[in-house]
């Protein structure tokens, strides 16, 4: 498993957009200290949802700050960027940090940032699997021209072009992205609105669209999807939940709320109250074990091996600190593949009998309240 954080750099009631995007990069410095795996950004435009409205512009400034994390983007809006402009930033990025950078893409939603960035339904309904299939040329081909519906030009070089292209990963939340990324052999990056059973189903889609594109079983068996999530480590489960009661509800009313509709109609807002209760059951919200077996468990659940864990629910800097060190030391070590990890670095022979069964899938979830995920 690699387990990373997903940083929205939200701003909480009272903060400044300077406080929250203070926290976000200190957080993703912290991970990386700590030896997590990857940072994940996420972009927003005109809402205090999240206060970064350039995932990449924030991924280079942390991997100039950070030695050894990956950062991702999770995501870049395609649907509003030009793919030859994500392209190039991408490249350059992938370049200059020794190929730690991961982009993450999506097709974004029906907001008025298509309005503001141009597009409009159009580019939201039937370009993004355009958009996408430019972005791939460009990273992977050394010259590019193009003729679609929305993009056209003469053929010109591609520079920076590295050697290797970049890994890209696609935002899925419906079966008509799912096969856009899975026919095209691209890692699903999956919401943490969703739980393990419908993000098992996307897996299994993913699959059976891959092989019907003629993706070779080995790479459709290890594709690197990753699962976004809420964490909060406490010394119980019931603290871990009130530190997410008290903070989450006051910023999802003021972030979600925020968001205006392209064609300025009413929409339904999730209830703030009812979102943070899911995701508090949904998610490694808990203590130390309760956290690691929930991890566990989706893992078993959905054959996704790859985590990307918001840490800054409680909104305080401090807290969100603390809370990425707990993760790192008293969560980790709890993961079966960390545990094996450990073992052979001590050079200690692989265990049988009893202890190989503790260490298996089938007793993955040892806490009575890691059910709560499925």
């Amino acid at each position: 498993m690699r387990i990373g954080t997903f940083v929205l750099a939200g701003q909480y009631p009272g903060q400044s957009h300077r406080e929250a995007l203070a926290r976000a990069m200190r957080s993703a410095v912290v991970a990386d200290e700590v030896g997590l795996d990857a940072v994940w950004l996420a972009e927003h435009h005109f809402v205090p949802y999240g206060v970064c409205p350039s995932a990449t512009t924030l991924a280079g400034m942390l991997l100039g700050r950070t030695r050894r994390i990956r950062v991702g983007t999770a995501i870049s809006v395609l649907t509003t960027t030009h793919p030859v402009a994500l392209g190039e930033q991408t490249a350059l990025l992938h370049l200059a940090s020794g190929g730690r950078f991961t982009l993450g893409v999506g097709r974004g939603g029906p907001w008025v940032d298509l309005e503001v960035f141009g597009g409009g339904a159009a580019a939201l309904e039937r370009g993004f699997p355009e958009s996408l299939d430019l972005l791939l040329r460009w990273l992977r081909e050394p010259r590019v021209a193009a003729a679609g519906e929305r993009y056209r030009f003469r053929e010109v070089p591609v520079v920076p072009r590295p050697a290797e292209p970049p890994e890209v990963v696609v935002a899925c939340t419906s079966p008509g992205t799912v096969r856009t990324a899975a026919e095209r052999g691209l890692p699903m990056l999956l919401g943490m609105h969703v739980g393990d059973e419908e993000k098992a189903e996307m897996v299994a889609m993913w699959r059976a669209w891959a092989a019907a594109a003629g993706h070779p079983p080995e790479e459709i068996a290890t594709a690197g999807h990753v699962s976004a999530g809420v964490f909060q480590v406490a010394d119980s489960h019931s603290e871990a939940v009130q530190v997410l009661r008290r903070a989450l509800p006051g910023w999802l009313r003021l972030g979600l709320s925020a968001h205006q509709t392209l064609d300025g109609g009413p929409r339904r807002m999730r209830d703030p109250l009812e979102y943070t209760e899911l995701l508090c059951e949904l998610h490694p919200v808990g203590d130390p074990q309760l956290c690691a077996d929930r991890i566990a468990a989706t893992a078993e659940r959905t054959g996704i091996s790859r985590f990307a864990l918001l840490a800054e629910g409680s909104g305080e800097a401090a807290v969100t600190e603390t809370n990425i060190r707990r993760l790192a030391d008293e969560v980790l070590p709890l993961l079966p593949h960390r545990a094996a990890e450990a073992a052979a670095r001590a050079g200690l022979a692989a265990p049988d009998g009893p202890a190989a069964e503790a260490a298996g899938p089938s007793d993955a979830v040892s806490s009575p309240a890691a059910p709560a995920t499925g």
